[in-house]
């Protein structure tokens, strides 16, 4: 049974930074590409960051690029996401999810397995 379990959410203040942890479990890890994803009050779930298993290739979305960093320990069965430099807008759940590095982690339909989120709220 796979599971994908988020921590490190919470509350911070504008500019402030958090680092998000996913355990995976149940699944061979290194063979899977790991992606993020948030979805805001009334928004639709969106795409923060992927990394391939190899940790050397990292995805962005625009609105996160050069103030999120997506890094993986194989190990520890763990993705990360360090946020700095919050702002209102990035308050959402977040989500991890695993993916077949084959196919395009950009797209949230493409990901075989979900966590269940944590909240990151940042004041506005």
């Amino acid at each position: 049974q796979v599971q994908l379990v988020e921590s490190g959410g919470g509350l911070v203040q504008a500019g402030g930074s958090l680092r998000l942890s996913c355990a995976a479990s149940g699944l061979t890890f290194s063979g899977y590409a790991m992606g993020w994803f948030r979805q805001g009050p009334g928004k639709e779930r969106e795409f923060v960051a992927s990394i391939l298993w190899s940790a050397d290739t990292t995805y962005y979305a625009d609105s996160v690029k050069g103030r999120f960093t997506i890094s993986r320990d194989n190990p520890k069965n763990t993705v990360y996401l360090q946020m700095n430099s919050l702002k209102p807008e990035d308050t959402a759940v977040y989500f991890c999810a695993a993916i077949s590095p084959r196919l395009n982690t950009r797209a949230a339909r493409e990901y075989a397995y979900w966590g269940q989120g944590t909240q990151v709220t940042v004041p506005s």
